[in-house]
């Protein structure tokens, strides 16, 4: 039996040195392995494990193998752990590090009390050498410890084969090796486990250190042949759940059967009551508002708002099928892009190009396009429209005598008296420098020439005032009503033009009339 022992602890030692190996090319590679820290401390826990079982095979008196039992306890609850989220990095899935720690409990347990057993034994209620072994072989009568530490080994173990052996079917054939080799790492431990427990192994030893060295042969042999560790699948559910977009998963029925978390970023109000219900039913739960397209969202791709208690938000919504193999139609994906923030500064750009940067009423541009659209609509209405065109009185003196800060607090009170005083309808705009434009839909001759005199009168009342100083502000007026069906927005212009002139020869701070409109 003897040399059969020296038999069994080079084949554990074996195991040990090609864990010791499998951990060095971890190191070695663990820029381009994704888990690399994982499967070194997986390996280096293995080893510490089989290296102590065969030290203690190899042991001469009982305190010596028990110093060795520490010394595999170690490596071995922790090796368990660590091969269940070995396997949980493969997949993708992400293990929080208090989720980590907790998995670590009862390892740490387990060493502190193989450590002190002789005080408490609760792990071995005891452990003694066989009398009929030729060689120094241990047998034990487990403690309570024991079959928690067993119970939790083995369904670490379980569940990552159970884990597994679910997303085989969605494995694709060319990860299929690895994969099959983190099944064989998980079942072959186990069953060489129970059968240990069940008494059924030569001698009566622990034969899982030996068939380690089979499991670490397959890590070499898949390393070799499908580059395993280096080239890894990606989850098809950590993609969904990485997206940086929103996803919506409808069924053929357009029920919602799954969403992804960046969704909750958009739609905060949506959870696990949100599934089964359809997109139109639930869509006014988790936005207050009905979805615009009530019979399909086939080929969709539409901008919807809408507002959460961050801000609203404005998302372009594209939907696209989802096709089984045969070409059958599953449902639809609907894909939730985030296009507030550019929006925003679309918005923006649209500003600083139609309105005027200090007084914030739209600009001459925005005035040219605008006056036209509503000349025009008022002519095919058969309504009047008339252009009302001012000038501050003397700006130049405001800005040589006061400076140009005050003179651009002047433009700002005049923009702001003459807001007050127009109708909602109204286009004002800063046409140039200290000159104003109005155009006044629906208002014939006589009500154009009053509100002119409205704003001058208002002008006239309400000077600027400054810290130390009350500056008056007049402005002159010219104001051009449509006459005929071939008035322009330009013609209407020059003719305001003209009569604002006229205000300036008659002695400024007044409102003139285009000389058609009087004969």
């Amino acid at each position: 039996m003897g040399s059969e022992i020296n038999v069994y602890i080079t084949l554990v030692a074996t195991s040990g040195v090609l864990n010791f190996f499998l951990g060095i090319y971890a190191f070695a590679h663990r820029t381009s392995i994704p888990y690399a820290r994982t499967f070194l401390i997986y390996n280096a826990a293995l080893a510490i494990y089989i290296f102590g079982f065969a030290f203690e095979l190899s042991s001469d008196s009982l305190e010596e193998i028990k110093r060795w039992i520490v010394v595999e306890y170690i490596g071995m609850p922790a090796s368990a752990v660590l091969s269940l989220l070995l396997v949980f990095r493969y997949l993708g899935r992400n293990v929080s590090r208090k989720m980590v720690a907790a998995m670590f409990i009862i390892p740490v347990i387990t060493l502190f009390l193989v450590a002190t057993n002789d005080v408490h034994h609760l792990f071995y209620k005891d452990i003694y050498i066989r009398e009929s072994s030729p060689v120094p072989l241990v047998d034990i009568d487990i403690g309570e410890w024991y079959i928690v530490h067993g119970a939790y080994t083995f369904g670490c173990l379980l569940g990552g084969l159970v884990v597994l052996l679910r997303r085989w079917r969605h494995t694709k054939k060319m990860y299929r090796i690895q994969h099959a080799t983190l099944i064989v790492s998980q079942v072959i431990p186990m069953l060489a486990a129970f059968l240990y427990l069940m008494g059924a192994t030569p001698w009566g030893m622990d034969p899982v250190p030996m068939v380690l060295c089979l499991t670490s042969a397959m890590y070499i042999w898949a390393i070799v042949s499908s580059r395993m560790l280096t080239i890894v699948p990606i989850a098809k559910e950590s993609l969904f759940e990485s997206m940086r977009e929103g996803v919506i998963v409808l069924d053929g029925a357009h029920r919602i059967v799954d969403y992804n978390r960046a969704l909750s970023g958009l739609l905060p109000r949506v959870s696990h009551r949100t599934i089964g219900k359809t997109l139109f039913e639930a869509w006014p739960e988790l936005t207050g508002e009905a979805f615009p397209f009530v019979h399909s969202v086939d080929g969709m791709e539409e901008e919807l708002h809408w507002k959460t208690a961050a801000g609203p938000i404005t998302c372009l919504i594209r939907s696209s099928p989802v096709i089984s193999k045969g070409g059958d139609a599953l449902g639809t994906l609907l894909l939730l892009i985030d296009i507030t923030e550019q929006k925003r500064l679309q918005d923006q750009l649209q500003n600083l190009a139609f309105l005027d940067g200090l007084t914030g009423v739209p600009n001459r541009r925005r005035f040219l396009a605008q006056g036209k659209e509503m000349l025009e609509k008022a002519m095919a209405a058969g309504k009047p429209f008339a252009v009302i065109l001012f000038d501050i009185d003397y700006f130049k003196r405001i800005n040589d005598k006061y400076g140009h800060e005050t003179g651009d607090r002047a433009l700002v009170h005049v923009t702001e008296v003459c807001r007050r005083i127009l109708p909602p309808g109204a286009l004002f705009a800063r046409y140039g420098g200290e000159e104003f434009a109005v155009g006044m839909p629906d208002a014939a001759i006589g009500e154009a020439v009053e509100w002119a005199e409205r704003l001058r009168s208002a002008l006239s009342a309400e000077p600027l005032l400054t810290g130390t100083d009350s500056i008056g502000i007049t402005a002159s007026f010219g104001v051009a009503p449509s006459l005929v069906d071939g008035d322009t927005l330009e013609s209407l212009l020059r003719d305001a033009d003209a009569a604002l002139y006229d205000s300036k020869r008659n002695g400024r701070n007044a409102v003139s009339l285009v000389a058609a409109a009087k004969e």
